[in-house]
């Protein structure tokens, strides 16, 4: 049997009765929301708008609307290029192996500070593992030049006290790869282990204090409940980092790349900086960040599948 209209309109002038007072109850819930919110709506969707001029010989005169447009002609543009395929290779392998060592190594801080009973010892760790993460990469680039400069570089100088030749490492195609990376890993692993650090806060205490009661060593502990509890949060950073293959770290590459290593230190995001804002062509630069984007999407979606057909869990 149909409820009759008066029913239905009582229903609804409930349920938006029950709305607003729950919006009035928690508003300074909502109203931290919403700070994030406009954030997303104002930099994220609304310049979704003006992606169309991937399509488009984009002209500033004549703005996205009056461009003409070209087609997937500057998607051609770039596969066709003769820095494609270095492009891609400098950016996954930057990509992945900032993966392989810094997810690695801010799990294994994490669990260190974590195991550590000592409060001023594991305070001073955290401390000066935290700190390179709110150094700009001018600043890093700095100390970095201080440790590795030919001339006066601490490294190059207790090389040459040992009685070797000095090194120009930023210049050296074998030896730049493993700078950036390693630099990388340096800067972000402490940041980074905050979040396994939280993962680790919600264990049950519990588990340990019977792993113990059996006799099971610091290392078994780690291995058989610690890793495994915090497995579902490495799955999601892993996942993540996938999402976003295609950014290898345009700040940290532009300021340590020069001429000579190029051939090494050249990614997609430098490229598209060369091209867009230095040969203004936009249309050229928007449809590689569309490419990047859809990329991405394809990977992080894939991956996810395997990995929660191998592990069960996922990030979604």
């Amino acid at each position: 049997m149909r409820n009759p209209a008066w029913a239905v309109s009582l229903s609804r002038t409930g349920s938006s009765s029950l709305f607003w007072k729950n919006l009035k109850r928690h508003r300074s819930v909502y109203l931290l929301a919403s700070i994030s919110l406009v954030y997303f709506f104002i930099f994220k969707y609304v310049p979704i708008w003006n992606a169309q001029i991937a399509f488009k010989d984009f002209m500033a005169l004549d703005g996205v609307l009056g461009s003409p447009w070209v087609g997937l002609q500057n998607f051609r543009d770039f596969v066709n290029s003769y820095y494609f395929w270095e492009l891609i290779r400098n950016t996954v392998m930057y990509s992945i192996g900032k993966m392989l060592f810094s997810i690695p190594a801010a799990i294994f801080l994490s669990v260190s500070l974590y195991e550590c009973r000592n409060y001023y010892l594991r305070k001073t760790v955290q401390t000066i593992a935290y700190l390179p993460h709110f150094l700009s990469w001018v600043i890093m680039y700095a100390i970095l030049l201080a440790i590795l400069s030919p001339s006066n570089g601490i490294l190059n100088d207790v090389i040459k006290l040992l009685g070797g030749e000095p090194i120009s490492f930023l210049t050296e195609t074998k030896a730049f790869p493993w700078i950036v990376i390693l630099s990388d890993t340096w800067k972000e692993m402490g940041w980074s282990a905050i979040i396994f650090l939280a993962a680790l806060m919600g264990i049950d205490p519990s588990l340990f204090e019977a792993a113990t009661v059996e006799g099971a060593s610091a290392w078994q502990r780690v291995r058989f409940i610690t890793l495994p509890s915090i497995r579902p949060v490495i799955v999601m950073v892993v996942l993540l980092r996938l999402g976003t293959i295609l950014d290898a770290g345009f700040n940290q590459i532009f300021m340590l790349y020069s001429l000579p290593v190029y051939s090494v230190a050249d990614i997609i995001d430098t490229w598209i900086y060369r091209q867009g804002l230095l040969e203004f062509r936009f249309g050229l630069a928007t449809a590689v960040g569309l490419f990047k984007g859809l990329f991405g999407l394809i990977l992080i979606v894939v991956s996810n599948k395997l990995i929660k057909r191998q592990t069960g869990s996922g990030l979604y």
